[in-house]
């Protein structure tokens, strides 16, 4: 089961409450998904929706009132499966790792799960400009990135160990806004020929130098 149909399983938002109910939701939004990833939304058709389902027309609008609900949903199952909070990246309490080393992990972690939805995640932005509760969707979502960034990123300068001459803010929008974009153009629109990992090394190595980040100054206990 995929991550959407299993997302869509564990909550019914509203709809039916018994399990059968709830499979049978999940596989509908998994067959959207599919639908979508193939035809695009605009082309994208109810039936073939409920077909590739295994349910009748009907039996579409029994879970969802239109094919724009059910992409809307997909698009959130999606936005938070993708979430990536950078602040217990950075900090990563009880690692030993250094602050690249940190970043590549989540950072590959993030490119990695958005290149298995790279499909999908190309249709969501093209919705996005247009649809205006995805682009609402996708809006909060850069929005919280962008605060957990920001939030990490003065935690460091108070410890020591980001530029304490940079604006937490703009600085976090412009590396967030770095992060999104790639993803979108090498993944979704398959703009950039590289490697995960070299990509990941990469975006990790400009958010380490953008900042100046070293390790935190370890104060020592005074003599005597």
């Amino acid at each position: 089961m995929s991550a959407v149909a299993a997302a869509g399983e564990g909550d019914a938002h509203g709809g039916p409450r018994s399990r059968k109910g709830e499979q049978t939701r999940a596989r509908l939004l998994e067959a959207a998904k599919e639908i979508f990833e193939e035809n695009g939304f605009l082309d994208a058709r109810i039936s073939d929706i409920a077909e590739r389902a295994g349910l009748s027309h009907g039996a579409f609008y029994h879970y969802f009132e239109s094919k724009q609900q059910v992409f809307r949903e997909i698009a959130e199952l999606l936005d938070e499966q993708l979430a990536e909070p950078m602040e217990s990246v950075i900090f990563a309490p009880g690692s030993s790792a250094d602050p690249r080393e940190r970043l590549f992990t989540a950072l590959h972690r993030h490119l990695e799960r958005y290149a298995e939805e790279a499909r999908i995640m190309g249709v969501i932005e093209q919705v996005a400009r247009y649809d205006d509760h995805v682009a609402a969707v996708r809006s909060a979502s850069n929005v919280r990135h962008r605060e957990a960034i920001e939030k990490s990123i003065r935690g460091m300068q108070r410890k020591g160990a980001a530029d304490p001459a940079l604006d937490p803010k703009i600085a976090a929008a412009a590396l967030g806004s770095m992060v999104e974009r790639f993803a979108e153009m090498a993944l979704a629109k398959g703009q950039l020929d590289c490697k995960l990992d070299d990509a990941a090394d990469t975006l990790a190595r400009l958010f380490v130098n953008a900042l100046q980040m070293k390790e935190p100054k370890v104060r020592r206990a005074p003599r005597g």
